[in-house]
């Protein structure tokens, strides 16, 4: 495809989700209360999108990624939370 043919396709959709991360960012600064690993590590992955970088989604998707390879004894919750909270 070509680069229009990918803008003209994808474009809207993109920009969507753009606003929709924007939203996200202005509701997680207006409250209160102090940052965590999740917010931390979504603005690292946005860095990461930033700038002429090739592999951006897999940047991202590493960025927010658990880094490790040993198994840990027992998972600490039910459920994944979506970034790495930096333990091992």
């Amino acid at each position: 495809m070509t680069r229009k043919q990918i803008l003209d396709m994808y474009f809207m959709d993109a920009r969507c989700k753009l606003i929709d991360i924007a939203a996200f960012l202005d509701r997680v600064e207006r409250s209160e209360g102090r940052d965590d690993f999740r917010i931390k590590s979504f603005r690292k992955a946005i860095d990461e999108v930033i700038g002429n970088k090739k592999n951006k989604a897999r940047r991202v998707l590493l960025s927010l990624s658990d880094p490790t390879s040993k198994p840990i004894a027992k998972a600490p919750g039910k459920g994944a939370c979506g970034a790495w909270p930096g333990k091992s």
